[in-house]
């Protein structure tokens, strides 16, 4: 088990056991903690969480970021850690990028998991993220916005440790705060590549919070439509964050698809 940095300074967490790795990719504004009730309910299996560029303790150096970039940090972490073969799993920010990683290196990857995934975004669905983007780079208060977007009042109530860990996540330093807003400014601005994602053969499960008003089931729908090897799943009552409010649901779907 380690918990550290490779020599281009990417924060990661990996449990190494005799199983093909499940990767997860976090979301904007997160880190790798978001993973905890997965990297708890694998723990039997290898598994790898990082923190994107700009995110958590992983720094970042470069005034715009691509999905390419995030697609190569990546690949810096498996190079390094020599790691030929993934089960990938992303949500939202983290789905974009696990999208673009498999369109370039889809020979490393046997099975893709998106969960939340934006796609086809309708003009006024793209604006309300761009309001978003906008109150933030205004430092205006967004964190209980998010926060009630990806959970549900009760479980928010019921689980205060789970809030106070999330407003402490999501209310950054002013230089944090800076490199997040490189991320949200990519993902506000994201573009599906139909093409890339049409070339995609990977087997893939697409799962969707029945009550998530962001990355929506249509959406998920949608893509489903154009991975020529995909399932979608709706997870009932779920919101943004059904991985954690939902976490039993969501694992057990994980580990009957990736065993399948």
């Amino acid at each position: 088990m380690s918990l550290n940095f490779d020599p281009n300074q990417n924060y990661y967490f990996f449990n190494k056991k005799n199983t093909i790795p499940i990767v997860f990719i976090h979301g904007v504004g997160l880190d790798h903690q978001m993973w905890d009730y997965q990297i708890n309910y694998f723990n039997e299996y290898s598994t790898l969480t990082y923190d994107l560029l700009g995110h958590g303790k992983t720094s970042c150096n470069k005034d715009k970021l691509s999905l390419k970039d995030f697609s190569n940090q990546l690949l810096e972490i498996l190079d390094h850690l020599g790691v030929e073969k993934i089960n990938l799993i992303g949500f939202s920010l983290g789905s974009l990028i696990a999208l673009d990683f498999s369109s370039h290196f889809q020979k490393k990857v046997e099975k893709l998991i998106l969960i939340g995934t934006t796609y086809k975004r309708s003009d006024e669905e793209r604006s309300l993220v761009l309001d978003r983007y906008n109150q933030a780079k205004l430092n205006k208060p967004i964190s209980k916005q998010a926060l009630k977007r990806w959970f549900s009042d009760k479980y928010l109530e019921d689980n205060p440790k789970t809030y106070d860990l999330f407003m402490k996540i999501l209310n950054k330093e002013p230089k944090d705060h800076k490199n997040f807003l490189k991320a949200y400014e990519l993902f506000a601005n994201h573009y599906d590549d139909f093409e890339a994602i049409k070339k995609i053969d990977r087997k893939t499960l697409i799962m969707t919070g029945s009550d998530d008003v962001g990355s929506t089931p249509a959406m998920s729908k949608e893509l489903v439509k154009d991975l020529v090897n995909s399932t979608y799943i709706e997870i009932k009552n779920g919101k943004h964050l059904c991985s954690i409010e939902c976490a039993d649901d969501v694992n057990m779907k994980i580990k009957n698809f990736i065993n399948n």
